[in-house]
């Protein structure tokens, strides 16, 4: 098997979350004049064909019991309404100015590949897909069920259907996914955008492992929008799915090009490790598409890396606070002042009074405008509080002020509730999000490689983020001053990074 590289997050590659359409001013000028036209036409006639759908695609599970409906659907219902929905769904997309729809390569047949894995994922117009595919099935989100005429179609798709905030509902849906998928041709052919969420289609971001827990083969399918103007995409940051829409109306067409590649069949390695086999169809697709590989997600709505089973925020809390209060007129004397406050203030809290409200962050940091202590809040948390010991160890991470040493022993002490001079496995993943500024869920393999006989002690901590490379760049790349704090300390940073080893060996135990 073939093995292809894949590029870990750093600053080297690009954000995929931010997406802003670039015109000059004739593209602009030309989009007001077109788009005050087409918009609304275009708009119309989509709604239109929408509402004609809504009835017909009721009436395929009108009439049938729960158990009818748990199996694919078959007779008059497929043969007669299918290619009725077909065609009114591409119709639709025709009304929106994809006149022509170019694909490349064979698509498979369900017996050679039950799942299709689509990507990159760039906008609700990526469904388009779903017209040369003939409809296979999708997952969605529970939530969309409730929406006009989508509810109805995903009915009518007989979709799995998952709820993010429920785990039950979760694992429902991956024992749905993998009954459809090896049932020998039972179901129809399966469509997943693997990414899950919706990119700038600059890199590949990370894979979820549920089109290939089956184990079974996938073809893999890259679209690709060849148009001057690059408005079908909406991201986390940047063009809404609104003006996506509105950019995609204002042109006179759009193109779209889908590519089915060969089907790829998983080695035995990769059906007993779905993360390695979604991991290594997301590196093939990225060499196929001509960009990066990486480790990026989204959790909890935030962009962030994974690296060693830590989270790690692509848009760092703590530089942003650094350069609010930057903006704010904090120098790198009172930074370091509110800081020292910060942590005489969690010292002396007892573990409930750790967080603080805006009006106390606020006042801790000196600042005049409380929208500004809102906003840093609204950074690390989304109550109308927030722990002071996040804001302290990450901000202190990235200024400079503090040598890496001092501040994960003082973290250290924070966070160790008992003062026994160790960690559990809660109260380090506590640590680490506070670091980083981001909670941290999955740092079973940290506790693994720094504890020793079921003790994790600071020394032992201060060793595996020293030597280990994996922890070595969470250090360098991720808790290191940048150019905004250079400018704030102005020269009086301590080096996190290339001379950690050095600082550590000179320092007092």
């Amino acid at each position: 098997m073939e093995s292809y590289g894949r590029h870990p997050a750093t600053h080297e590659y690009p954000h995929p979350f931010i997406h802003q359409v670039k015109m000059t001013r004739a593209q602009r000028i030309r989009g007001i004049v077109l788009g005050s036209i087409l918009f609304p036409i275009r708009v119309t006639l989509a709604a239109l064909l929408f509402l004609i759908m809504w009835p017909i695609a009721r009436l395929r599970m009108a009439g049938l019991s729960e158990e009818e409906r748990s199996r694919p659907v078959e007779g008059w219902r497929r043969w007669l309404l299918h290619p009725i929905i077909l065609s009114l769904s591409r119709a639709t997309f025709f009304a929106l100015g994809f006149f022509w729809v170019k694909v490349k390569g064979r698509m498979a047949d369900l017996k050679e590949a039950p799942v299709l894995v689509v990507a990159p994922h760039s906008s609700f117009l990526d469904m388009l897909v779903l017209c040369p595919t003939q409809l296979a099935t999708v997952v969605s989100r529970s939530e969309n069920n409730s929406l006009p005429v989508i509810g109805a179609l995903l009915e009518f798709n007989q979709s799995v259907l998952v709820s993010r905030k429920d785990r039950e509902s979760r694992k429902k849906a991956v024992a749905q996914v993998t009954e459809r998928l090896t049932s020998d041709g039972h179901w129809p052919q399966m469509l997943m955008f693997p990414e899950g969420t919706t990119t700038n289609g600059s890199a590949l971001i990370k894979f979820k492992p549920g089109a290939f827990l089956a184990g079974v083969p996938v073809q893999p399918v890259l679209l690709r929008y060849p148009n001057k103007l690059d408005a079908v995409r909406w991201t986390y940051k940047g063009t809404t799915w609104v003006e996506a829409l509105w950019h995609t109306t204002s042109q006179f067409y759009t193109n779209m090009t889908i590519e089915f590649l060969p089907v790829y069949n998983p080695s035995q390695e990769e059906k007993n490790d779905p993360n390695l086999y979604a991991d290594n169809v997301q590196k093939l697709m990225a060499k196929a598409l001509g960009v990066p590989a990486t480790d990026y997600v989204m959790e909890g709505r935030v962009p962030v890396s994974k690296l060693g089973g830590l989270s790690i925020p692509l848009d760092s809390p703590a530089r942003e606070t650094l350069s609010l209060l930057h903006r704010n007129g904090l120098g790198a004397h009172k930074v370091e002042a509110a800081l020292h406050r910060m942590m005489d203030r969690c010292q002396s809290a007892a573990q409930a009074s750790v967080r603080a409200s805006a009006e106390e962050l606020a006042s801790i940091l000196g600042l005049t405008d409380r929208q500004t202590a809102v906003t840093i809040c609204g950074l690390y948390s989304k109550d109308d509080t927030v722990d002071l010991r996040q804001i302290y160890l990450s901000v202190a991470a990235v200024s400079g002020f503090v040598s890496f040493k001092s501040l994960l022993y003082a973290g250290f002490t924070l966070f160790d509730k008992e003062a026994r001079g160790s960690l559990s496995a809660e109260e380090l993943s506590g640590l680490m999000g506070a670091l980083l500024g981001f909670p941290q869920h999955n740092t079973a393999e940290l506790y693994a490689q720094a504890s020793n006989q079921g003790q994790l002690t600071k020394e032992h901590l201060l060793q595996a983020l020293m030597t280990h490379p994996t922890y070595q760049r969470v250090v360098n790349e991720h808790m290191q001053p940048d150019e905004v704090c250079s400018q704030m300390t102005n020269g009086k940073a301590v080096n996190n990074n290339g001379n950690m080893r050095q600082r550590i060996s000179k320092e007092p135990q």
